[in-house]
């Protein structure tokens, strides 16, 4: 007999072009009226319209927005929402721009409105990362989820090829992981394997071709899919590999993604085989591993974590913050294991294409 427990998540979706004309309106509907808009100087633009847009209801901008949410930074935008006596948050930008404003709306309840120029994802999920003393800490807390994403292809138009495809693949590793992850079940994983379908269709389209609509929304319809996914059953190894790279070594979170998938997956592979089958499923490969290796270097994303300038000697201080409190894994996270992973993933090997080789 079928069991399964899913906990859907609140939250509205406008999703399609233009969509982000109708901040203003999704403003009014939360009967706020005080927003502090938050984007960085990569969607400037976007930003300073979308403030015009919103007229006498914005009342301050943030903009110093730095990777991986450092404490320091957190502690300045808080003091701003509250020097203006914001009663909401917009942000406009990836992951780090959307991680901002969840820390900032978590302390006094703000509602919190999204608008994603990128694939990260965390626009759908209640969780958060804030990095102090060298390490990126993660928690959980529905407060933090925007009350209403708007999702504009438009906007992702201008995002460049060397980082449309790692933010894609990022998104990519949010559907596999949900897949396998403790918490899975029927109705996410339908999310995540359309989430991949949609994104292998999109990204390699959107890198070639940049403006091109079509592959720019079936990309972040992609991405909506894969957070939303994630958002309900939670990360494993793969993303706290990532989240140490990130966090204590400084690298970018797309990037991490990239490279450390294909070696995740097959770390994983034969503890959780019909979840690999269905990731092979959906990308038309025979293997999954391989197929994701092939597939990010089509689309020229990083080969390897020496190309990203992390060094081979900090391989047993990843090793050590990934096992010294693991994630819930289909296999257990074990030094020796993870300490060949990253071996591979530091030297950008392909996998060997046979289940439990050295890839």
């Amino acid at each position: 007999m079928r069991s399964f427990t899913y906990d859907a998540l609140p939250g509205r979706i406008v999703f399609g072009l233009g969509s982000a004309d109708r901040l203003a309106d999704e403003v009014d509907r939360l009967e706020v009226s005080r927003a502090i808009v938050f984007y960085d100087v990569s969607v400037k633009d976007v930003g300073h319209e979308l403030v015009e847009q919103l007229g006498s209801r914005a009342v301050a901008e943030f903009t110093d927005i730095q990777q991986h949410v450092p404490i320091e930074v957190v502690e300045k935008a808080r003091k701003a929402a509250r020097d203006v006596d914001a009663d909401c948050a917009v942000t406009v930008g990836g992951g780090s721009t959307t991680g901002f404003g969840k820390v900032v709306a978590l302390e006094p309840g703000l509602p919190l409105i999204a608008i994603p120029t990128t694939y990260a994802g965390s626009e759908m999920t209640p969780i958060y990362g804030i990095t102090s003393d060298g390490q990126k800490r993660t928690a959980n807390d529905v407060r933090v989820l925007p009350r209403t994403v708007l999702y504009d292809p438009a906007l992702t138009t201008s995002l460049p090829a060397f980082v449309t495809g790692p933010s894609g693949l990022n998104a990519m590793a949010h559907c596999i992981e949900a897949l396998y992850a403790k918490d899975a079940n029927p109705i996410t994983s339908l999310m995540s394997v359309e989430g991949i379908g949609a994104l292998a269709r999109g990204i390699p389209a959107s890198v070639e071709r940049p403006t091109d609509l079509d592959a720019r929304s079936e990309a972040l319809y992609g991405a909506y899919l894969a957070g939303a996914a994630l958002g309900v059953v939670g990360m494993a190894v793969h993303h706290r590999i990532c989240h140490v790279l990130g966090g204590t070594f400084g690298l970018a979170h797309g990037d991490v993604n990239a490279v450390v998938l294909p070696y995740a997956v097959r770390y994983n592979q034969q503890a959780a085989p019909d979840a690999m089958a269905r990731v092979a499923a959906a990308l038309g490969v025979s293997d999954p591993a391989t197929g994701i290796f092939d597939f990010a270097r089509a689309i020229g994303a990083p080969s390897s974590l020496e190309s990203l300038g992390f060094r081979r000697e900090d391989i047993p201080e990843v090793v050590r913050l990934t096992v010294e409190s693991p994630p819930w894994n289909p296999r257990p996270v074990e030094a020796d294991g993870i300490a060949a992973l990253l071996d591979n993933a530091f030297a950008g090997r392909r996998p060997d294409p046979q289940p439990g080789g050295r890839g």
